[in-house]
């Protein structure tokens, strides 16, 4: 099973939804770097359950344990493995699962393809998987911004047909979190939470938008051909559980225009090669040019609902499924934090593989 990502800055993650606890393992931090428990639970509390009336009622506190590579609050640059244990599962709201397929959740893939499958939760394919994601994320942050100032925000523009126009290069990590939708605009928030609380009460769910913006990113990062940045960023995001679309810079959009609308013209500041729009989302030719980074991740409406629907059992049958257990109405506000840490663990990799290229850089 593909558990692990990255190439300088590689991670592992492990652990299943009612399983004992969710983890990681880091190889290639920096050594030096100062980190401390906190800094990774200000994370991991983001994307936590429970946290408000629009997530999953399952009570984890999530608290880090972090078990190797930090002595005296610094990296030793040797691997960093973080424990989070399970503390709150209810193993038997999935009894029936164990016999039946959820439509479209991974039960008859996972099947098909082990002969076997942990049906608690979803085991593997849960999102709760993304723990180690978000505690490694905060450790690509940490490096990101003291080797670059690098800065990566996402947050919510989209649920169903509810949006709203962000401004990427002025939005806050203040106005991100001033509401439980984490929408920096506070009206449409409104909007958004209330939509998610109909869908609550009628068992079913909603899908929406993540936009990400990472600023601060140097000039040089992504190789040729196959490991190109926005590859790389696409494969990550892809990576996270219930996404099914990624777009940069102008995305679909920009088939829409000819050439001249679209291309981003150069001018000079300095010493430094500005572009006079951002169309190429902060990569052209698979390698970032300065500006902002600008991507948008698509997020499918929660796949376990607490409504019947058809499905076939492990042996063939055709069936109904009424789902059990605490599931997110919506993903979208959880999955912020782990956007931002799958676009810094891939910037993370990049920068220090540029670093390795030339020692100078930065």
């Amino acid at each position: 099973m593909g558990s692990s990502f990255g190439h300088l800055f590689r991670i592992t993650t492990f652990g299943e939804s009612h399983g004992g606890g969710i983890g990681v393992i880091i190889d290639g931090c920096p050594p030096l770097l100062e980190i401390t428990p906190a800094e990774i639970q200000r994370e991991l509390d983001r994307r936590k359950p429970g946290q408000s009336k629009i997530t999953t009622p399952r009570q984890e506190d999530d608290r880090c344990e972090i078990l190797s590579g930090l002595f005296e609050g610094k990296t030793l640059g040797t691997p960093i493995m973080i424990l989070v244990k399970n503390r709150d599962a209810r193993s038997q709201d999935y009894s029936e699962m164990a016999t039946k397929f959820r439509p479209s959740h991974a039960d008859a893939t996972y099947q098909a393809k082990y002969g076997i499958r942990n049906y608690q939760g979803g085991g593997r394919a849960s999102a709760r998987e993304t723990i180690g994601r978000v505690a490694a994320g905060a450790i690509a942050k940490k490096v990101l911004k003291q080797f670059a100032h690098t800065e990566i925000l996402a947050y919510v523009t989209r649920i169903k047909d509810i949006s709203a126009q962000i401004d990427p290069s002025q939005v806050t990590l203040e106005q991100v979190e001033s509401n439980i939708v984490r929408c920096p605009d506070p009206i449409v928030a409104e909007e958004m939470i209330k939509a998610i609380e109909t869908v609550r009460r009628e068992g079913n769910s909603l899908g929406g938008v993540i936009e990400c913006v990472a600023r601060n990113v140097p000039v040089g990062l992504g190789e040729p051909v196959f490991d190109k940045l926005e590859a790389d960023l696409a494969k990550a995001i892809l990576s996270l559980p219930a996404t099914k679309g990624f777009e940069i810079g102008s995305g679909f959009a920009g088939t829409y225009l000819t050439g001249k609308e679209h291309n981003d013209e150069f001018y000079m500041e300095g010493d430094r090669i500005r572009t006079v729009t951002n169309r190429s989302g902060g990569i052209q030719g698979g390698i970032s040019n300065g500006e902002d980074i600008i991507l948008r991740a698509a997020f499918k409406p929660t796949a376990t609902i607490l409504q019947e629907q058809q499905t076939v059992s492990v042996t063939g049958e055709t069936t109904t499924l009424t789902a059990r257990g605490r599931h997110d109405p919506c993903v979208l506000p959880r999955a912020v934090p782990m956007v931002e840490a799958m676009v810094a663990l891939v910037l993370c990799d990049h920068f220090l593989r540029q670093r390795a290229l030339n020692p100078d850089f930065c």
